[in-house]
């Protein structure tokens, strides 16, 4: 008696099993109305799953970035998610990408205050990122100190109002005394004013009262 193969119990319920699965991750793109496999689904990272195919999002990427300031918005409808550049930049090519990314550079800086390095050496742009009121900076690049208000090398002891007219090295060498010993500058005339020591009441030379300057404070003021 001859032997006889036996189908292994299962197998075909689970061949059947596999093919409804892949036939139920296929889908049909929203842009083009074309049936697709799965493995042609685009991917917007974990913002958004609307179903695009891989061909019709690279296309919709290539035209919209070149109108948009940067951010672009999904294509599905009614959504306001904004695609993810890193989850795009394998099924686009190098050159829109970067154009792309330079478009984002360019709206995040045109939303911020900022400024140039002053120093001839360095020159590199400056970003106001904590929309703070910023005076005195150190620059991240060269790292010397400059008035991101005036945008010239830090004015020691004086003034941004003042520091148009320092005129030389000894200008400077002055202001640097003036916040090196923390002296208060009159109102009137901004001549440097330090109390060592006794009451209040201080005269500037220009015969301006000094004394609401000191009420809070018990030593030098700067």
């Amino acid at each position: 008696m001859g032997n006889t193969m036996q189908k292994p119990q299962g197998t075909e319920v689970e061949g059947t099993e596999q093919l409804q699965q892949e036939e139920d991750s296929n889908f049909t793109c929203e842009i083009c109305s074309d049936p697709m496999l799965s493995t042609r689904n685009f991917k917007n990272g974990i913002v958004c799953k609307h179903p695009f195919c891989l061909d019709c999002i690279t296309k919709y990427i290539e035209i919209t970035v070149e109108e948009t300031s940067g951010c672009i918005e999904c294509p599905g409808l009614n959504c306001k998610q904004l695609l993810d550049p890193l989850s795009c930049r394998p099924i686009i090519s190098k050159p829109i990408f970067e154009k792309w990314c330079d478009r984002l550079c360019d709206s995040m800086v045109l939303g911020s205050e900022s400024c140039y390095c002053p120093y001839r050496d360095c020159s590199v742009l400056v970003l106001n990122e904590c929309k703070d009121k910023l005076k005195k900076i150190n620059c991240p690049n060269c790292k010397k100190n400059f008035c991101f208000l005036c945008k010239i090398p830090w004015h020691t002891g004086y003034r941004c109002s003042e520091s148009r007219h320092l005129r030389d090295r000894n200008d400077i060498l002055a202001g640097e005394l003036i916040e090196e010993k923390k002296w208060t500058r009159c109102y009137n005339c901004s001549h440097s004013v330090e109390r060592v020591s006794g009451c209040r009441d201080i005269k500037c030379r220009c015969a301006l009262s000094l004394w609401k300057f000191f009420l809070s404070f018990s030593n030098i003021l700067f």
